[in-house]
């Protein structure tokens, strides 16, 4: 089913995804993130909820049948250097960082911070280039 999305996502040069599975492959990442601790809790998977229905206007079937998808390929997906530089060629840098303020409510939405989801995240804003000023600045916006 992600043959071809895994493919592009694995190629030494990735075109530019279609916005469905850029969709797609930043659901996949949120759902990296939120089991990157081994606890993929409730409400991280709440929150990934909330954040796919509201960026891209889902119903709750929509989007809950985006994450079912999106776990499936986070399950299937190349390591997550591959999978961030695909989503860094998909968006343009001011949508970057809204990535990065869903990336950290996910992070967030346990109410605990994790040693690995923290490292993690620090690897994906390097990787989405991402400045650290702009990442903190995000993170401080869903914490207040």
């Amino acid at each position: 089913m992600f043959a071809q999305l895994l493919n592009r996502l694995t190629a030494d040069k990735p075109a530019q995804l279609a916005d469905v599975d850029a969709r797609l492959a930043l659901t996949g990442l949120l759902v990296r993130l939120a089991k990157s601790d081994g606890d993929y809790a409730l409400a991280e998977q709440q929150r990934i909820m909330s954040i796919i229905q509201a960026r891209y206007g889902l119903s709750g079937s929509d989007a809950q049948s985006l994450k079912l998808q999106a776990e499936e390929l986070e399950k299937e997906a190349p390591d997550t250097v591959r999978f961030t530089r695909a989503i860094k060629d998909a968006v343009a840098y001011e949508d970057r960082i809204a990535v990065v303020e869903a990336l950290w409510t996910v992070a967030l939405a346990d109410g605990e911070r994790d040693d690995e989801e923290d490292s993690l995240l620090r690897m994906v804003v390097s990787f989405l280039g991402v400045s650290d000023i702009d990442s903190n600045l995000a993170r401080q916006r869903i914490s207040t």
